[in-house]
């Protein structure tokens, strides 16, 4: 998973330079760090962890493919043979 680095006191100052109280401000930048400081996910970790599931689906539609084209012979051959 992914560290995300967070400068709490430029948050802060940007709160206070947006309106915020000090106070606000100090208390909104401890919440977002300590859910920053959660494990975060991005694109390239869902990728690898979707790889899997990807091949899996390629496997399915060429089974699902081979089996159509079992029946749909099955079907002419009734029909034709």
């Amino acid at each position: 998973m992914t560290t995300v680095a967070f400068d709490t006191l430029k948050f802060v100052e940007r709160l206070e330079a947006g309106g915020f109280t000090r106070e606000q401000a100090k208390a909104a930048a401890e919440a977002f760090a300590e859910a920053a400081g959660q494990e975060l996910v991005n694109k390239s970790d869902l990728q690898a962890e979707l790889h899997p599931v990807r091949v899996d689906l390629a496997v399915l539609k060429w089974m699902l493919g081979a089996v159509l084209a079992g029946v749909v012979s099955l079907v002419v051959k009734g029909f034709f043979g």
